[in-house]
């Protein structure tokens, strides 16, 4: 078994409906890449597979976004010697702990989950029924999400600004059930939100989502980067008129990805009257050059995805490694042990 009891856990992961976008790295892929390289951290990195089905039932998608954001994290340099990479529907383990956590968790609670009362509310405004389209798997999603944590006993969830409330849930649901099976099974999970970049605006200076298809894809071609660079809104200022950077899409994109003497130089610019033109040039300039060697790597691995299979594999053996015996653990603990 893998010896993670004296490492700071970290866990995240991606839901699989889509192409990766600049918004996933900067929100979620840069930091895992980044504790993934620690030795004193062990994290745990998954494709949220079985949250995508909430979303899609389109298989061709779900797969095909599965084995993109596999060759993604790999392409990035996630150091699967050190983090723990693996699908979430490999993770049997995963599944049976939802449901011991559901039937600890109080609906009301749930009622209260952000997704579950956005569908609501749109239900109510066009006059139809508050539960219409309402799946089980929306509206239980927040128990999933904790059985993910709690599974691992991850000591921190780095997470954008608008999955606080689920790291808040897994806390509640494991601080019930310790009390309920007088035992502190599990550990209380802490959001990390990186203030600077927790969200990511897209090319419309809406939140970057796939669901408002204002994304740029993290490894599109250069002529395609350049393309929607060069969509991104901005307002009327002419080249010479002073602009506000803290208001600036382009800007807020530039200075995720850039130094932070890089950005001051790129503030400067900006209240000298840099054109729009020319800030969209050294916009896509930048970020051509980070993504340009890690694109390359991308297409080797989508060419190559029995050696992603393989990598996903090793990475559940050893989750399964840890979920397995901890289950049992919890089985006993609910009254579902084996009698010899």
């Amino acid at each position: 078994m893998t010896n993670t009891a004296s490492k700071t856990r970290v866990l995240t992961g991606i839901t699989t409906t889509g192409t990766p976008h600049l918004g996933n790295y900067v929100g979620a892929i840069r930091p895992a890449i980044q504790a993934s390289l620690d030795p004193n951290v062990q994290s745990y990195y998954f494709m949220a597979d079985l949250h995508a089905l909430i979303k899609s039932q389109d298989p061709a998608r779900v797969q095909q976004s599965r084995l993109e954001i596999a060759a993604t994290w790999l392409a990035l340099g996630l150091n699967t010697d050190n983090a723990i990479f693996y699908r979430q529907s490999d993770v049997i383990e995963t599944t049976e702990l939802m449901w011991l956590l559901s039937c600890v968790c109080d609906k009301g609670r749930m009622n209260r989950a952000h997704a579950y009362k956005a569908a609501v509310a749109d239900n109510q405004a066009e006059g139809q029924d508050d539960d219409k389209g309402v799946t089980m798997g929306l509206f239980g999603y927040p128990v999933l999400m904790a059985a993910d944590i709690l599974l691992f006993n991850a000591h921190k969830v780095p997470v954008g600004r608008d999955q606080i409330q689920h790291i808040e849930m897994a806390r509640d649901i494991a601080t019930r059930f310790n009390y309920l099976f007088k035992e502190e099974f599990f550990t209380l999970p802490e959001a990390v939100v990186d203030e600077t970049t927790d969200v990511l605006v897209g090319l419309d200076g809406r939140k970057m989502s796939k669901s408002y298809n204002n994304t740029i894809p993290l490894f599109s071609t250069e002529k395609e980067l350049l393309k929607l660079v060069r969509k991104i809104t901005t307002n009327s200022l002419e080249p010479g008129e002073p602009k506000d950077p803290d208001t600036c899409s382009l800007f807020e994109i530039y200075s995720a990805f850039a130094t932070a003497d890089e950005t001051a130089a790129m503030r400067v610019k900006y209240l000298e009257g840099i054109g729009w033109g020319a800030a969209k040039n050294e916009l896509f300039e930048y970020l051509n050059g980070v993504l340009s060697e890690p694109r390359a790597r991308y297409t080797e691995l989508m060419q190559n995805p029995a050696y992603i299979e393989q990598v996903l594999i090793r990475g559940a053996e050893r989750a399964r490694d840890e979920a397995t015996p901890f289950m049992a653990r919890l089985r006993k603990a609910v009254g579902l042990g084996r009698f010899a």
